[in-house]
This record gives C-alpha cells, structure tokens and sequence, in this order.
C-alpha cells in the first residue's frame, strides 16, 4: 500500500485496504476549508467514484474467487 500522505497516491483497485479507504475518506479531505458550495459539488463528484471503485473491487474479488 502507498502511504497515504504521497502527493502521487493512486489508489488500487484490487487493494482492500485502499478502497476501503478511499471509500472511508471524508469529503472535508478533499475541500479542506471550502464553502457549503464546494463540499456539495466534491460530495458530488466523489459519491459516483466511490461506487464504482467498490464495484471494481467486488469485480476482481469474484474473478479471483473463480480463478
């Protein structure tokens, strides 16, 4: 797992521990100090990436389940 502090941080998909993590994030880590504007639009946007990073993990976790 890379360190969540790195700048570079690319979570991947077929870690537990990232998406659970990056699922887990709260949308204040993303707007530190934004407006009620700029957390609905970033609750926006990451909502969708969290769903579909857990859909990818549940992807990859059944085909190595099958393999």
């Amino acid at each position: 797992m890379t360190p969540v502090y790195s700048s570079g941080f690319q979570p991947n998909p077929l870690d537990t521990i990232d998406v659970l993590a990056f699922v887990l994030c709260s949308p204040n880590a993303f707007v530190p100090g934004g407006d009620e504007s700029d957390m609905a639009a970033v609750v926006e946007l990451i909502q969708p990436a969290k769903e579909e990073a857990i859909r990818r993990w549940q992807e990859a976790r059944n085909k190595k389940m099958v393999s």
